[in-house]
Protein backbone atom coordinates (compact mmCIF):
# COMPACT_ATOMS: atom_id res chain seq x y z
CA UNK A 1 0.00 0.00 0.00
CA UNK A 2 1.03 3.30 -1.04
CA UNK A 3 2.61 5.17 2.42
CA UNK A 4 1.58 8.24 4.27
CA UNK A 5 3.44 9.85 6.80
CA UNK A 6 1.55 12.35 9.66
CA UNK A 7 2.77 14.16 12.26
CA UNK A 8 1.90 15.08 15.23
CA UNK A 9 2.93 17.59 18.35
CA UNK A 10 1.90 17.20 21.79
CA UNK A 11 0.35 20.75 23.15
CA UNK A 12 -0.90 20.80 26.44
CA UNK A 13 -0.67 17.13 26.77
CA UNK A 14 -2.93 16.64 23.52
CA UNK A 15 -1.91 15.39 20.53
CA UNK A 16 -2.30 18.08 17.41
CA UNK A 17 -1.86 17.09 14.07
CA UNK A 18 0.62 19.23 12.61
CA UNK A 19 -0.09 19.58 8.34
CA UNK A 20 1.91 21.96 6.49
CA UNK A 21 3.63 22.25 3.65
CA UNK A 22 6.93 23.79 2.25
CA UNK A 23 5.04 25.83 0.40
CA UNK A 24 3.34 26.91 3.56
CA UNK A 25 6.68 28.31 4.60
CA UNK A 26 7.73 30.17 1.61
CA UNK A 27 10.18 27.18 1.14
CA UNK A 28 11.02 25.22 -2.48
CA UNK A 29 10.32 21.94 -2.69
CA UNK A 30 13.02 21.06 -5.04
CA UNK A 31 15.66 23.59 -4.45
CA UNK A 32 15.74 23.42 -0.74
CA UNK A 33 15.05 19.32 -0.38
CA UNK A 34 18.41 19.29 -2.74
CA UNK A 35 20.35 21.58 -0.23
CA UNK A 36 19.50 19.79 2.64
CA UNK A 37 20.47 16.39 1.09
CA UNK A 38 23.66 17.97 -0.14
CA UNK A 39 24.79 19.24 3.10
CA UNK A 40 23.59 16.14 5.28
CA UNK A 41 23.10 12.83 3.03
CA UNK A 42 22.17 10.77 6.40
CA UNK A 43 18.22 11.55 5.29
CA UNK A 44 19.12 8.93 2.29
CA UNK A 45 20.88 6.27 4.62
CA UNK A 46 23.53 6.19 7.06
CA UNK A 47 26.50 4.91 4.33
CA UNK A 48 25.76 7.32 1.70
CA UNK A 49 28.35 9.98 0.74
CA UNK A 50 27.07 12.41 -2.32
CA UNK A 51 30.12 12.60 -5.04
CA UNK A 52 28.21 14.68 -7.77
CA UNK A 53 24.70 16.16 -8.99
CA UNK A 54 23.43 16.48 -12.11
CA UNK A 55 25.65 14.07 -13.11
CA UNK A 56 25.11 13.46 -17.28
CA UNK A 57 24.74 10.28 -18.12
CA UNK A 58 23.40 9.02 -21.73
CA UNK A 59 19.61 9.33 -20.92
CA UNK A 60 19.77 12.42 -18.63
CA UNK A 61 20.74 13.83 -15.95
CA UNK A 62 21.06 11.90 -12.22
CA UNK A 63 20.22 14.31 -9.21
CA UNK A 64 22.52 12.86 -6.86
CA UNK A 65 25.21 10.55 -7.54
CA UNK A 66 26.31 8.70 -4.62
CA UNK A 67 28.55 5.83 -2.92
CA UNK A 68 28.57 4.01 0.07
CA UNK A 69 30.79 1.99 2.15
CA UNK A 70 31.05 -1.05 0.37
CA UNK A 71 31.64 1.31 -2.91
CA UNK A 72 28.16 0.64 -4.64
CA UNK A 73 27.04 3.69 -6.52
CA UNK A 74 23.81 4.97 -5.22
CA UNK A 75 21.34 6.70 -7.82
CA UNK A 76 19.38 9.55 -6.30
CA UNK A 77 15.95 10.40 -8.27
CA UNK A 78 14.24 13.48 -6.60
CA UNK A 79 10.36 14.37 -7.35
CA UNK A 80 8.44 17.54 -5.78
CA UNK A 81 5.48 15.22 -5.25
CA UNK A 82 4.49 11.67 -5.06
CA UNK A 83 6.71 9.13 -6.74
CA UNK A 84 5.37 7.68 -10.02
CA UNK A 85 6.10 4.51 -11.28
CA UNK A 86 7.69 6.01 -14.37
CA UNK A 87 10.56 7.01 -12.53
CA UNK A 88 11.62 3.26 -11.84
CA UNK A 89 11.82 3.18 -15.58
CA UNK A 90 14.25 5.88 -15.50
CA UNK A 91 16.81 4.76 -12.83
CA UNK A 92 17.27 1.86 -13.85
CA UNK A 93 18.11 3.71 -17.49
CA UNK A 94 20.51 5.38 -15.40
CA UNK A 95 21.90 2.20 -13.76
CA UNK A 96 22.56 0.83 -17.18
CA UNK A 97 24.84 3.47 -18.31
CA UNK A 98 26.39 3.77 -14.70
CA UNK A 99 27.47 0.47 -14.37
CA UNK A 100 30.03 0.58 -16.72
CA UNK A 101 31.65 3.69 -15.50
CA UNK A 102 35.16 3.09 -13.82
CA UNK A 103 36.53 4.64 -10.47
CA UNK A 104 38.31 7.54 -12.77
CA UNK A 105 35.52 8.85 -14.34
CA UNK A 106 33.69 8.54 -10.59
CA UNK A 107 36.89 10.30 -9.35
CA UNK A 108 36.58 13.33 -11.91
CA UNK A 109 32.96 13.52 -11.43
CA UNK A 110 33.43 13.82 -7.46
CA UNK A 111 36.34 16.22 -8.35
CA UNK A 112 34.13 18.83 -9.65
CA UNK A 113 31.66 18.96 -7.36
CA UNK A 114 33.36 18.29 -3.84
CA UNK A 115 37.09 19.78 -5.59
CA UNK A 116 38.66 16.32 -4.03
CA UNK A 117 39.34 12.77 -5.38
CA UNK A 118 36.97 9.89 -5.11
CA UNK A 119 40.10 8.01 -3.40
CA UNK A 120 40.48 11.07 -0.86
CA UNK A 121 36.94 11.60 -0.88
CA UNK A 122 36.40 7.95 0.77
CA UNK A 123 39.08 8.21 2.91
CA UNK A 124 38.04 11.53 4.85
CA UNK A 125 34.63 10.43 5.40
CA UNK A 126 34.90 6.85 6.02
CA UNK A 127 37.39 7.28 7.66
CA UNK A 128 37.27 3.43 9.59
CA UNK A 129 37.40 1.89 6.08
CA UNK A 130 40.55 0.33 4.66
CA UNK A 131 40.33 2.12 1.39
CA UNK A 132 42.04 -1.00 -0.87
CA UNK A 133 39.09 -3.42 0.45
CA UNK A 134 36.56 -1.36 -1.03
CA UNK A 135 35.55 -2.56 -4.81
CA UNK A 136 34.12 0.81 -6.80
CA UNK A 137 30.95 0.57 -8.82
CA UNK A 138 30.54 -3.26 -8.98
CA UNK A 139 26.84 -2.86 -7.84
CA UNK A 140 24.10 0.22 -7.96
CA UNK A 141 22.12 1.27 -5.89
CA UNK A 142 18.50 2.86 -6.78
CA UNK A 143 17.37 5.77 -4.76
CA UNK A 144 13.75 7.54 -5.10
CA UNK A 145 12.90 10.02 -3.05
CA UNK A 146 9.87 12.36 -2.87
CA UNK A 147 6.94 13.32 -0.77
CA UNK A 148 4.74 10.20 -1.13
CA UNK A 149 4.29 7.40 -3.68
CA UNK A 150 1.69 5.87 -5.88
CA UNK A 151 0.58 2.75 -5.06
CA UNK A 152 1.53 1.10 -8.32
CA UNK A 153 5.22 2.35 -7.56
CA UNK A 154 5.43 0.94 -4.29
CA UNK A 155 4.01 -2.07 -5.69
CA UNK A 156 6.65 -1.96 -8.28
CA UNK A 157 9.47 -1.69 -5.77
CA UNK A 158 8.70 -4.54 -3.66
CA UNK A 159 8.09 -7.06 -6.38
CA UNK A 160 11.54 -5.72 -7.88
CA UNK A 161 13.39 -6.09 -4.49
CA UNK A 162 11.73 -9.34 -3.92
CA UNK A 163 11.77 -11.55 -7.09
CA UNK A 164 14.93 -10.00 -8.63
CA UNK A 165 16.99 -9.18 -5.46
CA UNK A 166 17.28 -5.52 -7.30
CA UNK A 167 18.96 -3.21 -4.81
CA UNK A 168 15.90 -0.43 -4.82
CA UNK A 169 14.20 1.72 -2.37
CA UNK A 170 11.59 4.60 -1.96
CA UNK A 171 12.57 7.41 0.86
CA UNK A 172 9.46 9.18 1.60
CA UNK A 173 9.48 11.94 3.49
CA UNK A 174 7.52 14.69 5.23
CA UNK A 175 7.67 18.21 5.98
CA UNK A 176 6.16 19.83 9.07
CA UNK A 177 6.83 22.65 10.98
CA UNK A 178 5.63 23.00 15.18
CA UNK A 179 3.79 25.31 16.93
CA UNK A 180 7.39 26.81 18.19
CA UNK A 181 8.51 27.41 15.13
CA UNK A 182 10.57 24.38 14.47
CA UNK A 183 10.93 22.73 11.03
CA UNK A 184 11.12 19.15 10.71
CA UNK A 185 11.50 16.80 7.92
CA UNK A 186 10.26 13.02 8.91
CA UNK A 187 10.96 9.84 6.25
CA UNK A 188 10.65 6.38 5.99
CA UNK A 189 11.81 3.76 3.62
CA UNK A 190 9.62 0.85 1.70
CA UNK A 191 12.23 -1.90 2.13
CA UNK A 192 14.16 -1.82 5.49
CA UNK A 193 17.40 -0.18 4.61
CA UNK A 194 19.54 -3.11 5.91
CA UNK A 195 17.42 -5.58 3.71
CA UNK A 196 18.28 -3.25 0.46
CA UNK A 197 21.87 -3.18 1.60
CA UNK A 198 21.93 -6.74 1.22
CA UNK A 199 20.62 -7.17 -1.70
CA UNK A 200 23.15 -4.80 -3.60
CA UNK A 201 25.76 -6.50 -1.75
CA UNK A 202 24.42 -9.98 -2.82
CA UNK A 203 24.41 -8.64 -6.80
CA UNK A 204 27.44 -8.12 -7.97
CA UNK A 205 28.73 -7.22 -11.25
CA UNK A 206 31.80 -9.25 -12.16
CA UNK A 207 34.61 -7.48 -13.99
CA UNK A 208 36.01 -9.65 -16.25
CA UNK A 209 39.46 -10.25 -15.36
CA UNK A 210 42.56 -12.16 -17.21
CA UNK A 211 46.70 -12.64 -16.95
CA UNK A 212 46.69 -13.76 -20.20
CA UNK A 213 49.06 -11.50 -22.94
CA UNK A 214 48.06 -9.82 -25.88
CA UNK A 215 49.70 -10.73 -29.35
CA UNK A 216 49.48 -6.85 -31.00
CA UNK A 217 51.71 -6.29 -34.06
CA UNK A 218 54.05 -2.83 -32.49
CA UNK A 219 51.97 -1.16 -34.64
CA UNK A 220 48.59 -1.91 -32.65
CA UNK A 221 50.31 -1.80 -29.27
CA UNK A 222 51.81 1.96 -30.25
CA UNK A 223 48.08 2.69 -30.88
CA UNK A 224 46.54 0.76 -28.01
CA UNK A 225 49.47 2.32 -25.38
CA UNK A 226 49.06 6.05 -27.26
CA UNK A 227 45.47 5.91 -26.81
CA UNK A 228 45.25 4.21 -23.26
CA UNK A 229 48.37 6.50 -21.41
CA UNK A 230 46.80 9.52 -23.26
CA UNK A 231 43.61 9.68 -21.08
CA UNK A 232 43.17 12.16 -18.59
CA UNK A 233 42.15 9.45 -15.96
CA UNK A 234 44.20 8.83 -12.65
CA UNK A 235 45.64 5.23 -13.07
CA UNK A 236 46.56 6.15 -16.87
CA UNK A 237 48.44 8.95 -15.59
CA UNK A 238 49.93 7.13 -12.70
CA UNK A 239 51.07 4.64 -14.92
CA UNK A 240 52.33 6.96 -17.65
CA UNK A 241 54.51 9.74 -15.29
CA UNK A 242 55.46 7.18 -12.33
CA UNK A 243 55.39 3.47 -13.01
CA UNK A 244 56.73 3.47 -16.79
CA UNK A 245 59.34 6.03 -16.56
CA UNK A 246 60.59 4.10 -12.90
CA UNK A 247 60.25 0.53 -15.11
CA UNK A 248 61.98 1.67 -17.74
CA UNK A 249 65.03 1.56 -15.87
CA UNK A 250 65.21 -2.53 -16.69
CA UNK A 251 64.72 -3.57 -13.36
CA UNK A 252 62.29 -5.97 -11.57
CA UNK A 253 60.27 -3.48 -8.87
CA UNK A 254 58.68 -4.85 -5.83
CA UNK A 255 54.73 -3.71 -5.31
CA UNK A 256 57.08 -2.43 -2.16
CA UNK A 257 59.39 -0.44 -3.96
CA UNK A 258 56.53 1.13 -6.15
CA UNK A 259 54.54 2.25 -3.11
CA UNK A 260 58.09 4.48 -2.33
CA UNK A 261 58.19 5.81 -5.54
CA UNK A 262 53.92 6.83 -5.55
CA UNK A 263 55.29 8.59 -2.35
CA UNK A 264 58.30 9.95 -3.46
CA UNK A 265 56.80 11.63 -6.87
CA UNK A 266 54.30 13.49 -3.72
CA UNK A 267 51.30 11.70 -5.73
CA UNK A 268 50.62 9.66 -2.55
CA UNK A 269 50.72 11.35 0.63
CA UNK A 270 51.92 7.87 2.58
CA UNK A 271 52.26 4.69 1.79
CA UNK A 272 48.44 3.35 2.67
CA UNK A 273 47.43 5.85 0.17
CA UNK A 274 49.94 4.37 -2.30
CA UNK A 275 48.65 0.78 -1.72
CA UNK A 276 45.13 2.22 -3.04
CA UNK A 277 46.50 3.58 -5.92
CA UNK A 278 48.77 0.73 -6.87
CA UNK A 279 45.69 -1.90 -6.20
CA UNK A 280 43.85 0.51 -9.12
CA UNK A 281 46.56 0.03 -11.38
CA UNK A 282 46.71 -3.54 -11.10
CA UNK A 283 43.35 -3.73 -11.19
CA UNK A 284 43.51 -2.23 -14.56
CA UNK A 285 46.31 -4.66 -15.64
CA UNK A 286 44.12 -7.27 -14.94
CA UNK A 287 41.30 -6.45 -17.04
CA UNK A 288 40.51 -8.84 -19.85
CA UNK A 289 40.48 -6.35 -22.25
CA UNK A 290 43.60 -4.69 -21.60
CA UNK A 291 45.86 -7.28 -22.87
CA UNK A 292 48.44 -4.54 -24.01
CA UNK A 293 49.24 -3.74 -20.89
CA UNK A 294 50.34 -7.54 -20.15
CA UNK A 295 51.67 -7.39 -23.32
CA UNK A 296 54.65 -5.11 -22.18
CA UNK A 297 54.69 -5.38 -18.34
CA UNK A 298 55.47 -8.32 -16.63
CA UNK A 299 54.70 -9.58 -12.99
CA UNK A 300 54.05 -12.00 -10.78
CA UNK A 301 52.22 -13.51 -7.77
CA UNK A 302 55.27 -14.41 -4.80
CA UNK A 303 52.89 -14.30 -2.06
CA UNK A 304 49.69 -14.64 -2.58
CA UNK A 305 47.46 -15.57 -5.65
CA UNK A 306 45.27 -12.50 -5.54
CA UNK A 307 48.20 -9.23 -5.32
CA UNK A 308 50.26 -8.71 -8.29
CA UNK A 309 54.18 -8.23 -7.80
CA UNK A 310 57.70 -8.09 -9.06
CA UNK A 311 56.79 -5.81 -12.11
CA UNK A 312 59.15 -5.16 -15.14
CA UNK A 313 58.65 -4.10 -18.55
CA UNK A 314 59.70 -6.56 -21.11
CA UNK A 315 62.92 -6.47 -22.46
CA UNK A 316 61.67 -6.31 -25.90
CA UNK A 317 59.08 -3.48 -25.81
CA UNK A 318 61.32 -1.05 -23.77
CA UNK A 319 62.02 0.73 -26.70
CA UNK A 320 58.29 0.84 -27.93
CA UNK A 321 57.61 2.01 -24.10
CA UNK A 322 60.24 4.82 -24.25
CA UNK A 323 58.90 5.93 -27.99
CA UNK A 324 55.38 6.08 -26.75
CA UNK A 325 55.78 8.24 -23.78
CA UNK A 326 58.19 10.56 -25.80
CA UNK A 327 55.43 10.73 -28.64
CA UNK A 328 52.67 11.50 -25.87
CA UNK A 329 55.00 14.22 -24.03
CA UNK A 330 55.46 15.58 -27.50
Amino acid sequence: MATEIKTWEIVDEQLKLVNTRLSDNQRKEREDLEKWIKTNPEILGDDILIIGEQVQTSSGYVDFLGIDKTGNTVIVELKRDKLPREIIAQAIDYASDIVSWDIDRLSEICQSTNNQGLEDFISENFTELNTEDIIINNSQRLLLVGFGIDEPTNRMIEYLSDSYNMSINAVILSYSKTSAGSEIISRTVIIPEEIEKQKANKKKFKIAMSDKLGEYSPEELNSHLKKYLSQPKHSSRRLRDIILPVLLNGETYSRKQLLKELVKSKEAKDNSQAGYFMSLISAQLGHEWRDYLRQIIEYGYPNNPWEKDNFRIREEYVGLVKEVLDEIKR
